[in-house]
């Protein structure tokens, strides 16, 4: 019965944990990292074709944007998450392949001309719809026998549609444990989902920590308000409003104030304003917020929803799929907001808007969610006067705006009142998910607020839940910058470790077949050896 830490260790992104019991090998999210990283994470100790199980929090890329990945390396095992992050993750994981596959286009565009060794994508389409064909979804709230020994329950989070904390009860010689994972904790009364919901007892709690160490403002702000005010400025000087979002979550809460807006008047010199969504994904992720409005709504939209009313829906809501109908936009002379992806500005379709709209001083670019260092998004909230896109300086004079308050994370307060929804002090909180320094910090106010041993483990940390004995806290192993070859010689020879893995459990499954055909088999592997020992 243990745990073992593998991502998201006194780091933000990457999450991936590994649960031996039953003799059941587990993984809770297996995330992509983004963005840069401090340490080396270490690699899951068992072949992707020994694991039986990806039990998946969310959605979102830093929880399962590495799936298609192990389906690359042999798992074959079953995902099981909810209906609605099952849903998200048919896109967003097709998404996450499109753009594996585009940037390995580019890059060997660029190596042919060059001579550079060819680039390879970390997966492919194919790997997505493996992955995709795993998925097996499951009712929040519903308590289910994963497999002898091992029982599994997802409760709403309020992070992200279809998002959840998973409890797993584990009964093992005897002993029985229950440990919980908080996944990405919600921020209260955000729009159209769930509060968090609470979880009463656990043996083990694994926590984020994103912003263990922030309050949000102490006063709700006033969302509709503040963009109804960024809209009237900008269209009374016949400007455009471009917002630069995240297109699952970010844009659907934008509709949602939109809707309002439009709903109350609250912009009667401009009754008729034009709203277009130039995202494919955040177009298919709005279709499947409106395929688990009865799961995931939360009372006020459904309010809405028994009163006819689509929370998402409004006059004037265009959306364009093709790049055909995202240039024609640009050639819309009407005052309008344009919703485009990505949200820090670094790909995708909103490049374009900026380049049609940054230069013009009567347009605004809102800003809607966080700006990681070195974005584009970054640079404009930072104030610079001039960027480049698709290789042509372009002046800024549209006005920079945020809007402030949006935040999909439960902030210091917000994840101490989950933790103090358990009845009875836990064993051990684990802390991960957050920036270096932050994971030490939550942990020691965990300690200090309600009395749990807490701790953040680093990438390899391992723990016996049936004694609660640490058996490792893991090691810090800084990650250096490594060049492209090398990263591609690792890439490399991990693929070869994975297929000597299969090969090895190609071995067991053979056990009580024919001598002959053992004698046979031998006789093939001994001839691979020999030809590579070199």
């Amino acid at each position: 019965m243990r745990l073992t830490f593998i991502g998201a260790d006194h780091e933000v992104t990457g999450s991936c944990h590994l649960l031996q019991a039953c003799n059941k090998n587990i993984l809770i999210d297996c995330g992509m990292e983004q963005g840069p990283d401090l340490y080396e994470n270490q690699e899951i100790p068992v072949a992707a074709c020994d694991i039986d199980y990806v039990l998946l929090t969310h959605a979102h890329i830093d929880h399962s944007g590495k799936i298609p990945v192990l389906c690359k390396e042999g798992f074959k095992g079953e995902i099981i998450t909810t209906f609605a992050t099952s849903d998200l993750s048919n896109i967003m994981l097709r998404d996450s392949a499109h753009i594996q596959e585009f940037e390995a286009e580019w890059r060997n565009r660029k190596a042919r001309r060059s001579g550079a060794p060819e680039y390879e994508p970390l997966y492919t389409m194919e790997h997505a719809d493996a992955a995709i064909k795993l998925l097996h979804p499951l009712d929040y709230n519903q308590r289910i026998e994963l497999c002898e020994g091992i029982d599994v329950r997802f409760n709403d989070m309020g992070h992200l549609l279809g998002s959840s904390s998973i409890e797993i009860w584990i009964n093992e010689d005897g002993v029985s444990k229950k440990i919980v994972f908080s996944g990405d904790v919600g921020n209260s009364d955000q729009p159209i989902i769930k509060n968090p919901m609470k979880v009463e007892e656990a043996d083990y709690i694994v926590i984020e920590s994103t912003y263990g160490n922030r309050i949000h403002a102490a006063e709700k702000p006033d969302y509709v308000g503040d963009f109804t005010k960024i809209l009237r400025e900008t269209f009374a000087k016949g400007g455009n409003v471009v917002v630069p979002s995240f297109a699952v979550g970010r844009t659907q809460e934008l509709l949602y104030f939109i809707r309002e807006i439009k709903e109350k008047n609250l912009l009667p010199e401009f009754p008729g304003f034009e709203v277009y969504v130039d995202s494919p994904l955040a177009v298919q992720a709005t279709r499947v917020f409106n395929k688990n409005v009865q799961s995931c709504f939360d009372e006020n939209a459904m309010e809405l929803i028994r009163k006819g009313i689509n929370p998402l829906l409004f006059p004037g809501l265009k959306t364009s799929v093709t790049s055909d109908e995202s240039k024609m936009i640009n050639f819309n002379e009407n005052p309008k907001v344009i919703l485009s992806a990505s949200g820090m500005c670094e790909a995708g379709r909103i490049r374009h808007h900026l380049k049609h709209n940054l230069w013009r001083s009567e347009c605004t670019i809102c800003f809607v969610g966080y700006q990681a260092v070195g974005t584009l998004g970054r640079k404009l909230i930072e104030g610079a006067d001039e960027v480049k896109l698709f290789g042509e300086n372009v002046e800024v004079n549209a006005s920079i705006k945020s809007l402030k308050g949006i935040s999909g994370h439960a902030d210091m307060n917000g994840l101490l009142d989950w933790l103090s929804g358990f009845a009875t002090a836990p064993q051990h909180v684990f802390v991960v998910h957050g920036e270096d320094s932050v994971t030490d910090e939550f942990a020691q106010t965990v300690t200090e607020r309600l009395g749990f041993p807490a701790m953040a483990p680093y990438s390899g940390g391992c723990v016996d839940l049936a004694t609660d004995e640490i058996l490792s806290a893991g090691v810090p192993v800084r990650k250096t910058a490594a060049k492209p070859a090398d990263i591609r010689k690792k890439t490399a020879f991990q693929r070869v470790v994975a297929a000597a893995k299969r090969l090895l459990e190609i071995v067991y499954k053979n056990e009580g077949l024919a001598n002959k055909e053992l004698a046979k088999f031998e006789t093939q592997i001994h001839n691979l050896a020999d030809k590579w020992d070199r």
